[in-house]
């Protein structure tokens, strides 16, 4: 292979010299083995429609303008991507990660300086958008390559259209050996997966942009190292063409249904919705070119035909043209009821939309958009969480895998940059990636809505289980399963209550009441044995002894 672009992280490989499988590896990217390092056979034929990857973005893109699908896309991204004017969408979390608080401090510092480079928190919508549009996004990882270890030194989107992603297989004949012995398979697309026989990946940067012809390229690519390159995909692949899709293919054939609906729809409302005239011109026993030139005559001379023109706003009489929507001119021979006059009626049901509506909810469905979200103008539910339609919990959890799918580009940016920095070894991190995770920004109202009825319902549990603490069950099991509440949270809670225990705040009030009547049975038992006649205490006498007022608590009205 000849000299890439850009730059490339070393790895051990996680496989021993001596460990052979016939399987090749799982390639959840949806690129294929190529023979060579060429685009050409890379194509796809998609329903015989699309050829290309290039066709297919195109598709996509133009169908991310159509009024309902924009809509439908608006929807998932403002429900993925929460922006205001103080908080970021996206934060790092590093609670599940078992490392020293110095490094979590490294950490979340180099992903707010992945975010800077990103400008997450200005284009979090429109990058969002791209990548879901597009069911791919790249960014070019710029770097000081005479000074790595300063990291990232700025972030290029690139246009999925100039970018292949390439897996070519090494050119080795049948029946070949590796470096060590190890037999590779005969060619059947894949290779026996060794130490030293392996799959050359890169990119390949064509600054004219692909070709739309059987994958041809307009001018010659660029290749770029895979690790120069962030790339994260929608993760739909087709696995019988080896193609990566986006979230909007599913919705192909509905978009040309409706769109094929609502164009059949206007031609029918046009020519059915005005009354039309049917004229039987009595042409008596004329012979037949006599009788249609008398019929031409007679339309002539009654026929009236305003044209509006819509350039200049003038009305105009043009009998040079007849179109659908005009009269009928009906030759009636001898022996009929004359000249006659009737009316053709218009169409009686061009105010019915129910095939627009089923094809319409029918797109949304294909979108993974609730049906209740068409031109809803009447606002929204802010009832109980129970109340809650299936559709919006399912398009809940489609929002959350698509912010699962997108913080891959967070985790290759932080990967790159931590490598590059000498701070941790990419063996390290692949242990680390899997417990760092990304808390996006949830709508407020409804998350707190949610909150608080959640913890509403658990507090009355508690109320109709604490009678049985400590017969049936047990305060840890209240605190886990009645309450929700994590190891750290009971840890956090416990210390928290001993300490505004020990300062007198957060006590009960019966506590409370218990501990001044304590103090004053204390003072009474004191001046008895002292022989002195024990007087009623008074708050001033209470509050001179030492006893401490809580508030809401009158001390006169205490036991003695």
């Amino acid at each position: 292979m000849s000299k890439l672009f850009g730059f490339s992280i070393e790895d051990n490989e996680s496989l021993s010299p001596g460990a052979v499988s016939p399987i090749p590896p799982n390639n959840e990217d949806g690129v294929d083995h190529y023979a060579s390092s060429g685009f050409f056979g890379s194509y796809v034929d998609l329903e015989g429609v699309y050829k290309t990857e290039f066709e297919l973005i195109k598709r996509y893109r133009e169908m991310a303008l159509h009024p309902e699908v924009d809509s439908a896309i608006e929807d998932i991204v403002n429900e993925a991507i929460v922006s205001d004017s103080n908080d970021s969408p996206v934060e790092i979390n590093l609670d599940n990660l078992n490392v020293s608080d110095k490094l979590k401090k490294i950490v979340r510092d180099e992903f707010k300086g992945v975010k800077d480079l990103l400008q997450f928190d200005k284009k979090a919508h429109e990058i969002f958008r791209n990548w879901y549009t597009d069911g791919r996004i790249f960014y070019h990882k710029v770097i000081d390559m005479k000074k790595p270890d300063e990291g990232i030194q700025e972030l290029r989107y690139i246009d999925s259209l100039k970018l292949k992603f390439m897996r070519v297989r090494p050119s080795k004949e049948r029946g070949a050996k590796g470096a060590e012995g190890i037999p590779v398979l005969p060619y059947s697309g894949e290779q026996t997966i060794t130490k030293d026989a392996k799959i050359e990946e890169f990119y390949t940067y064509y600054p004219q942009g692909m070709a739309q012809k059987y994958g041809s390229v307009a001018g010659k690519g660029v290749k770029i190292a895979k690790d120069a390159i962030t790339y994260v995909h929608s993760g739909l692949v087709d696995r019988n063409r080896k193609i990566t899709l986006s979230y909007l293919h599913k919705a192909i054939k509905g978009l040309n249904q409706l769109r094929m609906i609502e164009d059949s729809l206007v031609i029918y409302r046009i020519s059915r919705a005005p009354e039309r005239r049917i004229f039987y011109i009595d042409v008596g026993n004329l012979p037949k070119v006599k009788a249609e030139q008398y019929l031409r005559d007679v339309m002539s001379r009654y026929r009236n035909k305003l044209v509006y023109d819509a350039n200049t706003g003038e009305i105009k009489d043009d009998k040079k043209f007849m179109s659908m929507l005009e009269d009928f001119w009906l030759p009636r021979r001898e022996g009929g009821r004359g000249t006659e006059i009737t009316t053709l009626p218009g169409g009686q049901n061009l105010g019915e939309l129910t095939d627009i509506d089923y094809f319409q909810k029918k797109l949304y469905r294909s979108l993974n958009v609730p049906e209740s979200r068409i031109g809803a103008n009447d606002g929204f539910n802010l009832g109980r969480s129970s109340e809650i339609l299936r559709d919006e919990l399912m398009f809940s959890k489609f929002v959350g895998r698509l912010r699962k799918r997108f913080s891959g580009l967070f985790i290759d940016l932080l990967k790159t940059q931590l490598i590059l920095k000498n701070i941790v070894t990419p063996e390290d991190f692949e242990k680390m990636a899997e417990h760092i995770q990304f808390d996006y920004k949830y709508d407020n109202h409804f998350a707190e809505l949610k909150d608080h009825e959640l913890m509403t319902e658990r507090l009355n549990i508690m109320v109709a289980i604490e009678p049985y603490i400590g017969t049936y069950y047990s305060r840890d099991y209240v605190k886990r399963k009645v309450l929700r509440q994590t190891d750290e949270e009971i840890e956090e809670m416990t210390q928290e209550m001993e300490e505004e225990n020990a300062s007198g705040i957060g006590v009960p009030l019966d506590t409370q009441n218990q501990m001044v009547q304590g103090r004053i049975d204390a003072d009474i038992e004191a001046a008895k044995a002292l022989g002195k006649t024990p007087k009623e205490p008074d708050v001033a006498n209470a509050k001179g002894e030492g006893a401490t007022e809580a508030p809401g608590i009158d001390i006169k009205k205490a036991k003695i």
